[in-house]
């Protein structure tokens, strides 16, 4: 196993260096320093041919220009904060409003907009790359100075481990997630649509027309959205339920994972075989089915047009800290955060 360190680009005389992650498999991960972006996953199909099966771009100027969010890591809060404000013990924290009148993914300089300190770590059974980031008191409008740290690991058992962790000195807000699309044709050769995709979760949040939870959390039995048995991708997109027709024909919702650490995502491609299975310690998964992806620029080559990838984003739930029913996203002075997402990469055999 093996890490290949190059330089990616420079932003502001500061270089930003690419880490190709490589098992005795064949298996590459390729992340930058810029976002913690994952650029490229590189794996193999039912036919033995290795591909790219993630979204992103071949540029440095390209990331920081997009607004897909394509691979990175997003914060200090994935997802949408109502009205771009919150409050903790009485005090108000205003946000930008990144997003019509809400706060969206850690504001316009997110986690996913700044460069991180990397570190290698190599061994016989796993290599690792570990980012660091300082996020100062107040930056975006957040309280509290958090040292943030985020690793990817890769081992021979063709999979790859998330670790997030997070400590401040102040109160505040921390809900991480990585943002990767994915597509299993391999060099997105076909869209989406024909991708299944199975969940453990009796329930997924309600949303309004700003893509806001409104608190509901509503029954997923006998809807497009009960991925209890695999479910194309496609059912939903081709549903008149009124709200897949709410987040642009398609899935932009939250699930409640109803079991963690057990297989509880399945994501499967059948004409390439593979297949990506998802264990996660959060409490749930944000499925995206790249509604609003628009045909403007290009992929690695491939032009860009709706549901060409599908992210599964485990997390806390969205604008958690307007509802006092959902899973706090709250991180008390000195107490750690920690979150850790698997990924493992397969090929189903029929």
């Amino acid at each position: 196993m093996k890490v290949i360190q190059e330089e990616f680009g420079q932003i502001n005389n500061q270089t930003v260096n690419s880490f190709t992650l490589v098992n005795n498999h064949g298996l590459e991960l390729t992340c930058i320093n810029y976002g913690c972006v994952i650029t490229k996953i590189i794996t193999p199909d039912n036919k033995g041919n290795f591909e790219n099966i993630v979204l992103g771009y071949d540029t440095l100027e390209e990331y920081q220009d997009g607004s897909y969010f394509f691979g990175t890591v997003v914060g200090r809060v994935a997802g949408r904060i109502k009205g771009g404000s919150f409050e903790l013990d009485g005090n108000i924290y205003t946000l930008a409003k990144n997003e019509n009148n809400n706060h969206l993914h850690g504001g316009n300089q997110g986690f996913d907009k700044v460069i991180w300190e990397a570190s290698v770590t190599e061994n016989d059974e796993e290599v690792s790359v570990q980012f660091s980031y300082l996020s100062p008191d107040g930056e975006e409008g957040y309280p509290g100075n958090v040292n943030v740290k985020v690793t990817y690991t890769v081992n021979n058992h063709n999979e790859l481990t998330i670790q997030y962790s997070g400590l401040s000195d102040e109160k505040t807000l921390l809900n991480l997630t990585n943002h990767s699309y994915f597509n299993l044709s391999g060099n997105i050769k076909r869209d989406i649509l024909n991708h299944s995709l199975s969940i453990k979760c009796n329930k997924f949040l309600e949303l309004n027309d700003e893509l806001l939870p409104t608190g509901e959390l509503l029954d997923v039995l006998g809807t497009p959205f009960d991925f209890t048995s695999e479910r194309l991708i496609q059912s939903g997109v081709e549903s008149n339920h009124p709200q897949n027709q709410l987040a642009g024909q398609g899935y932009d919702h939250p699930f409640l994972l109803s079991a963690n650490h057990d297989q509880e995502i399945i994501l499967t491609d059948s004409e390439s075989g593979r297949t990506l299975t998802i264990e996660t310690d959060e409490p749930g998964v944000v499925v995206y089915s790249g509604n609003q992806m628009k045909s403007e620029d290009e992929i690695y080559g491939v032009p860009s047009r709706k549901y060409l990838g599908i992210c599964l984003e485990t997390q806390g739930l969205p604008d958690a800290i307007h509802h006092p029913n959902f899973p706090s996203w709250v991180l008390e002075k000195d107490q750690e955060y920690s979150s850790v997402t698997k990924y493992k990469f397969g090929v189903a055999t029929y």
